[in-house]
Parts: C-alpha cells; sequence; structure tokens
C-alpha cells in the first residue's frame, strides 16, 4: 500500500497545474460569453495547437504509464513521481505564460465563476474520492488515477462540461434576475426607454445621446458596453433609480431573434439604428440575417413609437419595414432626410457642422470635442430625438458642445511627443475607414497601428486587404501588430505600392508606443490605434 502516498503527493502536485489552468481557461470562457454560439468551443479548435502541444504529450505519457502500471506494481511508483514533476513543470511554464500574457481585460471573478470553480472542484473531488475509497482494489484505483491525469491535463473540456452541468443553476438566476428588473422597469412611471443598435457604433450613439438628453433630462444609460440581456437586466437591478426619466438600453446581439428577446424584455418606444455592416457576419450566417437582425428593435416599437434611421445606409433605405410607427431619417449625404448636417468641418480640436431640419429654412451651428463622421451620424440622431423630446435648438447646440469623447472610440490624448488617435474599441470596415478619414484630415506624420479586424465571417481576409490598401492612402509608417493576423493587411499595403521600409510587423502592441515616440521631426506626430484584439486572439 506504500503507493497511497505517492499518489497523494501527485494530487497535491497536480494543483500546481490546475490553478493555472483554471485560470487561463476559465478567461477564455468568459472571454467568449461562457460558450454562447458555441464561441469558447471553437477558440479552443481554432488554438488547438497552442494550448494542446504540451498536453498531448502529457496524455501520451500517461495513457503508457497507465498501460504498464495497471499490471505491474514495480512500476507504479516511478509513473507517479514523474508524473508529479511533470504537473509542477508545467504549472511553472503555465505560470510564466500567464504571467506575460498582454492581457487587456483580464479574468473577473463574479459569482458565475465562482460557481464553475465550485463544479471543476466537485468534479474532481468526485473522481480523488472514489479512488481513496477503493484504494485496496489495484485496477480500480489505477483507472481512475489515469481519469483523474486526464481531467488534469485537458482541464480546458473539464471547464466545458462544468460549464454545462452549471446551465441549469444560471437559467434560474438569470430568470429571477430578469424578473426583478421587469417589476423595477414597471414600478417608475413615466419612464421612457430608448434601444439602440446596429453593427457598430451603438456604444458611442448611446453616450452621446445621454448627454444630449441630459440638458432636460435625468437620463440612465447602460454603462460601459453591457448590451446582453443579462448585462441590461443586472444595471436595472442595481443602479437604475427611481428617479430616472429615460433609460437609453443599448442592444448587441450575435443571431436573429436576440434584439427581440431585449425587446420583450425592455419594452422600448423609441429606437435608433446606428449602421448596418459586416459585424458579427460569421454568427448571422449573412449580412440578410444581420439586416432582419437589427430591424427588430424597429419592428417591435410600439405604434406610437418613434425610430431614428440613417439616410446614408442603403441597408436601411432598401428595408421594407413592418411596422408603422413614426421614422425620423438623419444623413449627411443624402439630402433627402429629416435631420441633416452639412460644412463638416475636423481638427485636433474637435468638429464643427451646420444642421438643417426638413420643413425649416434656417441652418443651425454645432461644435463638438468629438472627432469623425460617424460621430456626427450619432450626434444627429440625439439632435433628432431631443427634438421629439422638446428640447429647444439653443439647448441642443449647449449639450453637443458638452458632449464627452467615449474611452476608445475615436478618442484624441497627447502622449508624449506624439498624439494618439484611440480607436481601439472592436474595429469594423467602416468604422476603421471613418478613422483614416479623421487622421488623413490631421496636419502632421500619421502613424497607423493595427492588428486588423476580426469575426467577419469568410470575408475577414478580403476586407482587412481593402483596409491595408485604404491605410496605404493615408499612413507615412504602419505597426501591423500580430503577423499572422495582419497578413493580408500588409498584402493590400504592398499591393497599394507602400514602401516596405514603413511597415513595422510586431507581436507586443507596447513596443508599438516606443517607435512611435521615436519618430520626432518638424511635424506633429498623430498615431491611429485601430482596434485592439481581445485576449482570446493573442498570438
Amino acid at each position: 500500500m506504500n503507493y497511497i502516498l505517492f499518489i497523494t503527493i501527485f494530487i497535491i502536485c497536480s494543483l500546481v497545474i490546475l490553478k493555472y489552468k483554471n485560470k487561463r481557461n476559465l478567461h477564455m470562457l468568459q472571454q467568449n460569453l461562457y460558450n454562447e454560439n458555441n464561441r469558447y468551443l471553437k477558440w479552443v479548435f481554432n488554438n488547438f495547437k497552442l494550448f494542446f502541444d504540451i498536453d498531448i504529450f502529457l496524455v501520451f505519457i500517461a495513457l503508457i504509464g497507465f498501460l504498464i502500471t495497471y499490471d505491474i506494481n514495480s512500476f507504479s511508483i516511478v509513473f507517479i513521481i514523474v508524473m508529479s514533476i511533470i504537473c509542477i513543470l508545467e504549472g511553472l511554464i503555465l505560470r510564466n505564460r500567464i504571467k506575460n500574457d498582454q492581457q487587456k481585460k483580464p479574468l473577473v471573478i463574479t459569482a458565475r465563476v465562482k460557481r464553475l470553480i465550485f463544479t471543476i472542484s466537485v468534479l474532481h473531488i468526485v473522481v480523488i474520492a472514489f479512488m481513496y475509497i477503493n484504494i485496496g482494489n489495484y485496477r480500480i484505483v489505477w483507472l481512475l488515477l489515469f481519469i483523474y491525469s486526464l481531467m488534469v491535463y485537458l482541464n480546458t473540456f473539464v471547464i466545458l462540461i462544468a460549464n454545462i452541468i452549471n446551465k441549469p443553476v444560471e437559467a434560474l438566476i438569470i430568470l429571477k434576475f430578469k424578473r426583478q428588473a421587469i417589476a423595477k422597469l414597471r414600478s417608475i412611471n413615466g419612464l421612457k426607454v430608448v434601444g439602440i443598435t446596429g453593427s457598430y457604433g451603438k456604444t458611442s450613439s448611446k453616450n452621446i445621446l445621454s448627454d444630449i438628453l441630459n440638458v432636460k433630462y435625468n437620463t440612465f444609460p447602460t454603462p460601459k458596453n453591457l448590451n446582453t440581456p443579462k448585462g441590461i437586466m443586472t444595471c436595472i437591478n442595481n443602479n437604475l433609480d427611481k428617479f430616472c426619466e429615460i433609460f437609453i438600453a443599448e442592444m448587441g446581439a450575435y443571431k436573429m431573434g436576440e434584439i427581440k428577446e431585449l425587446c420583450d424584455f425592455v419594452h422600448p418606444k423609441y429606437g435608433i439604428l446606428t449602421r448596418i455592416g459586416n459585424a458579427h457576419l460569421m454568427t448571422f450566417g449573412s449580412q440578410e440575417n444581420i439586416q432582419k437582425g437589427k430591424f427588430e428593435l424597429i419592428e417591435n416599437l410600439p405604434s406610437d413609437g418613434i425610430g431614428v434611421l440613417n439616410g446614408d445606409d442603403p441597408l436601411q433605405i432598401n428595408y421594407k419595414l413592418k411596422n408603422n410607427v413614426k421614422i425620423i431619417w438623419i444623413g449627411i449625404d443624402n439630402e433627402d432626410v429629416d435631420c441633416r448636417a452639412l460644412n463638416i468641418k475636423c481638427s485636433n480640436k474637435g468638429t464643427s457642422f451646420d444642421v438643417v431640419f426638413r420643413g425649416d429654412d434656417n441652418k443651425y451651428h454645432f461644435e463638438t470635442k468629438l472627432l469623425g463622421k460617424h460621430n456626427v451620424y450619432n450626434i444627429l440622431a440625439g439632435i433628432a430625438l431631443g427634438r421629439e423630446f422638446g428640447i429647444e435648438i439653443s439647448d441642443l447646440q449647449s449639450s453637443v458642445r458638452g458632449v464627452r469623447a467615449v474611452e476608445h472610440r475615436l478618442e484624441l490624448k497627447k502622449i508624449g511627443n506624439f498624439y494618439q488617435i484611440d480607436d481601439a474599441y472592436n474595429s469594423n470596415p467602416v468604422g476603421a475607414k471613418s478613422a483614416l478619414e479623421v487622421l488623413d484630415m490631421m496636419d502632421g506624420l500619421k502613424v497607423v497601428v493595427t492588428p486588423g479586424m476580426i469575426e467577419l465571417g469568410e470575408k475577414e481576409d478580403e476586407l482587412n486587404k481593402e483596409f491595408g490598401k485604404q491605410i496605404a492612402d493615408v499612413a507615412d509608417y504602419v505597426v501591423l501588430v500580430g503577423e499572422k493576423k495582419t497578413k493580408t493587411i500588409y498584402e493590400g499595403l504592398i499591393e497599394k505600392g507602400f514602401d516596405k521600409d514603413k511597415i513595422m510587423v510586431l507581436n507586443d502592441v507596447r513596443k508599438a508606443y516606443s517607435f512611435v515616440s521615436s519618430l520626432v521631426g518638424d511635424k506633429d506626430v498623430y498615431a491611429l490605434f485601430e482596434n485592439d484584439l481581445p485576449d482570446t486572439y493573442n498570438e
């Protein structure tokens, strides 16, 4: 029975590797929305070589060790010692990897993560308990030891199993929170609910609308980029108070039906549709599905509701709306709209423009600290809805001047000896093109730092290559972050005749800051940081 001591030593050593495997894989599960639409599973198989090269080798050793020790007791202690050493070594390797990772959004230990950790622990404890209960049965012990070894090394899938086991519990918890949120919304008399959706620009539009309406009303926008049912119900339960007059809900979706689900939950009377594009094409399946999915907001407004649509977006103009609600059209290029911006001028001080309304011969001048044409669209939506809510033009002009820049969305910052145009949040083809237009307006040396665009389905390579061509028309220098993901951008740059010597390819965005800082000359340096891939895309 001397092998009992060595089995105990192996189990203790396995805790070293489990600590770091749990941290890394729970982080990826959380970043992939707890495997919603199989996002985590897809990540696992897309990164199989990166994360399973060592594990496959270890599983092979465990299998050989199991076959040897299953019948020959003399090999058992040697096998356990080897496996214990391997556990410690891989644990140290993982600790070093995690330490050196560029984590943009670290693991958040939420109540859900704690429940997952509990379930994972129970799964391991059950196998260990059966092992000690059957300690006198040599064959069963070695079989259970082999199973435990697989659970340790294939922790990625154990976490997935724990997530599946916890689903009924999570569903009950979400149902409870949803009922609380619905009751709270109903308890606030006269509350106006505004829904905002689109392929991109939702968060900017939401924050801009809130700043504009705050000149007269007490508004509450969903914080940050919380736009899922759980995120919205959490902020309603925790933050919405009885003094709120307008609740602005950002609505995100990865597939058809999800916007309708949110509408059935918060019941918006007003809806703003930003722009429709190719974002999340992989999960929606087609651009037609994206179009229908986004219009679920407008089509679920009540008959006395109001929808704000973009007259410069062909996918909105050409859509046959199945709802007779009042529609306010905004635009810049299209003259046949209800609210239009003219004479747009942009500098490092911000943007100025004039606004005209259908049926009004006057031009109204507006100024904002924000940059970019797409922010003008967002402001127009806020102005249009603000007028519907009875806000005077002079108050709208004042509120637009006070609109705050949204973090990581064309946010202009002075860093050392250069200006950073921070557009790091979730780039898309239209947003990236708009960001390049802003950079092009700046008087100075122009640099683009980007890891490319993601979640564009089968068109991803084509769109990134086109992005490279667009960069070539604007930038003096280009920094590509991640050699594999930016290959097609590089091809687009070269195809457009961009100088190879002015292209840097790095795997660490921190080095990009050092490179941009080194560009000292007579002109100001403007560096556009376009997109910042989540940790799931680290190379």
